[in-house]
């Protein structure tokens, strides 16, 4: 398998694919490009159809967006167990996973992943209730899981979110207690260790994602 990803520090979707390779030790060899780049483009056109990251490549399969990606892995090599076993459970995974997937907006726009950086930034109204509604799933399912993952063990509702607690430790976002637990498992997980290493070694700027000022 071929994943391809791209500035570690700045690439949240390339985070989201890259968590389910980290977490269960799968082998994949990665390819990093950089972002904006003539590179980046070049590399990716004549392999994704969308030409952005993360691309996977298993052999004759080519998958190209971070949630199928998660969902081909979880079929093809984990029997499914990158999902609760409840079916209940399994759909509010799927319900909470496909909601970062295509929403809060306005803290995707304020908020870019920087892992390197300490900011500050004024927030609109619309990314404070982004913000508080991502509170409020972390802190439920605290509640229902406590010491454990959004649902006990790891899943991809799990890896759809790891780049939000990034974030939020980047801006200095004030949570509730609860979240701030589970985002503490998240910033300390044996399986994010190897990306924020690497992310600590780039050095190229993405002006587009150095949002705020710095604290």
């Amino acid at each position: 398998m071929h994943l391809y990803i791209a500035n570690q520090n700045y690439s949240s979707w390339s985070l989201r694919a890259w968590l389910i390779f980290s977490h269960y030790q799968l082998d994949v060899e990665v390819t990093k490009l950089k972002l904006f780049t003539t590179d980046f483009y070049q590399s990716l056109e004549t392999i994704s159809p969308t030409a952005k990251v993360p691309t996977l490549v298993d052999q004759q399969v080519t998958v190209w967006d971070s949630f199928a990606i998660l969902e081909y892995i979880n079929e093809q090599y984990l029997q499914g167990q990158a999902w609760p076993s409840d079916v209940g459970e399994r759909a509010r995974a799927r319900a909470l996973a496909a909601e970062m997937h295509s929403g809060f907006m306005n803290l995707r726009n304020e908020l870019p992943m920087n892992i390197r950086a300490r900011r500050k930034v004024e927030l609109s109204e619309g990314a404070l209730q982004d913000i508080a509604r991502i509170d409020a799933i972390w802190s439920e399912q605290a509640n229902q899981y406590p010491d454990g993952w959004l649902f006990g063990e790891w899943s991809i509702a799990d890896a759809m979110y790891a780049p939000v607690a990034l974030r939020f430790q980047t801006y200095g976002i004030t949570l509730s207690q609860a979240a701030q637990k589970y985002q503490q498992r998240v910033l300390t997980s044996d399986s994010l260790q190897p990306w924020l290493h690497e992310a600590s070694l780039e050095t190229d700027i993405v002006i587009e994602d150095e949002a705020g000022v710095e604290v």
